[in-house]
């Protein structure tokens, strides 16, 4: 695990949905120590005409944004760490994207092991699973 959903206010591209895919799995991995293989990552491209910010339409200010919203199974990061992520992504997204308004979010959902899971078992089977060895 973990799902990440980033929707980005920006044309659609294949160049840079690969660039912000890198740095969320970068830091997925890195800084929160989650598998690489189960980490799944979404990418929506919304029309910057369509994005608002303070009532303004981000086409006519010429500044992008963007919305992460990460699911991860709660207590498996502290706090200290869940910040650095927040630090290193937006920096990360920052970089791809001319005139980022920091009102851009990164949401972390801390999600209950038996709430969810992939495969078609939950997170807490496979901690119970894991501590029958």
């Amino acid at each position: 695990m973990p799902y990440l959903h980033l929707r980005l206010a920006a044309d659609a591209s294949d160049t840079l949905a690969e660039h912000a895919s890198a740095v969320l799995l970068e830091h997925t991995t890195g800084l929160l120590g989650k598998k690489p293989e189960v980490t799944s990552v979404t990418i929506e491209f919304i029309d910057p005409r369509h994005w608002r910010i303070g009532g303004a339409r981000l086409a006519d200010t010429g500044r992008s944004a963007f919305h992460l919203d990460v699911k991860i199974t709660d207590g498996t990061n502290t706090k200290t760490q869940k910040a650095a992520y927040l630090r290193r992504v937006f920096d990360g997204l920052a970089a791809l994207l001319p005139g980022l308004d920091p009102a851009s979010y990164i949401v972390i959902d801390d999600v209950r092991a038996d709430a969810w899971g992939f495969g078609g078992r939950t997170q807490e089977a496979r901690f119970i699973d894991s501590q029958s060895l």
